[in-house]
């Protein structure tokens, strides 16, 4: 699928294609850039947004991972702003994935600053962040009804438990409602909910300035992970592609995602992800006529990935197994497939 957005960020764009760190950019008088790095990933940073706030103090959008290279790295990045992690007046979190939310609550700790999560992502973090043993047992579950072969279902069942060493787990202060405005001294900006890369995602529009910040919503290269899970909903793709409707007339003239580089022409981003999906959807179809009553991991191990099923980590495997069995949700709901039993649950295309 060609990628046709408008690329602003020329500068994250290159270090992006040369693999390094992006620079700390002012991309907005007052609004800064700060690329944070995430050990081991593919991704290789979160872009953290720092909005300099009339009368002084700093709010961010996300904050990255509880590590110290990625602490000294958002520190580094505020004093290239001309500030400090002492200012930080507020943490506006995207969403609950570690590389967004896992610094949050060092950061209060350090500043005082509030910090803020939609409810939907906010009710689960005791059970992610916490005491994780229930998790981890209705994962088994869950991907044993997947099909997972049973000697890989511990690993991928505990496959997330390594990330909680990074993450500063913190009650949000503010919790985030849908259309509501955030009142930041200089800088209005209302919450979009969108759901689907987890349940309270949410994005930020200023209208004042035309900019969306998006998250992990809307990204220029990629689609994020839309998974099920035992902490999902019911119809995460679902959500999802409702979610992407509710950015297409809102006017944004350049969006701020939080990996890769910032870009314009959201419409026509909007309607390439949604192509994608749409051909996913049609790629399990045809697995399912060729090969009836697979199970979720079998129809995972058909399909194409970005590089060979081989070289995708433990972690990633789970997770493109959860986004298989999400567009075979919405393929049920849809009646163009069907499925019989549990542990595992087989498909079938509507017809056989």
């Amino acid at each position: 699928m060609p990628v046709v957005v408008v690329v602003t960020g020329t500068l994250q764009k290159d270090a992006w294609d040369r693999k390094i760190l992006p620079p700390v950019e002012e991309v907005r008088p007052g609004l800064w850039s700060i690329p944070v790095p995430i050990p081991n990933n593919p991704l290789r940073y979160v872009l953290v947004y720092a909005f300099e706030l009339q009368g002084g103090g700093v709010a961010l959008v996300d904050a990255g991972w509880n590590t110290e290279e990625a602490w000294t790295a958002l520190s580094d990045g505020l004093a290239t702003a001309g500030g400090s992690m002492s200012d930080v007046r507020a943490v506006m979190v995207t969403h609950i994935h570690p590389d967004h939310y896992g610094l949050a609550g060092r950061v209060r700790e350090a500043s005082g600053a509030w910090i803020g999560l939609h409810p939907a992502d906010a009710v689960m973090l005791e059970s992610r962040y916490g005491n994780t043993d229930q998790l981890v047992a209705s994962m088994t579950h869950f991907l044993a009804d997947s099909g997972v072969p049973e000697d890989k279902l511990p690993d991928l069942a505990a496959a997330s438990m390594a990330v909680k060493s990074m993450v500063t787990m913190a009650v949000p202060d503010v919790l985030f409602e849908d259309g509501k405005d955030i009142p930041l001294p200089g800088w209005p900006l209302r919450t979009i909910w969108t759901p689907g890369h987890s349940p309270g995602h949410v994005c930020f529009y200023s209208d004042d300035h035309k900019l969306l910040i998006s998250g992990d919503h809307v990204l220029p290269r990629i689609t994020p992970n839309i998974s099920a899970h035992t902490q999902q909903v019911a119809n995460p793709l679902g959500d999802f592609l409702e979610s992407l409707l509710k950015l297409q007339n809102i006017g944004a003239e350049e969006v701020l995602p939080a990996h890769e580089y910032r870009f314009s022409d959201l419409q026509n981003r909007l309607e390439e992800i949604i192509a994608h999906h749409a051909e996913r959807l049609d790629e399990i179809e045809h697995v399912l006529v060729d090969h009836p009553g697979s199970t979720a991991w079998e129809i995972t191990l058909k399909l194409h990935w970005s590089r060979p099923w081989d070289q995708i980590e433990t972690f990633m495997q789970r997770q493109a197994n959860g986004e298989t069995l999400a567009h075979c949700i919405l393929l049920e709901l849809h009646d163009r497939i069907r499925r019989i039993g549990t542990e595992p649950a087989l498909f079938f295309a509507a017809d056989d």
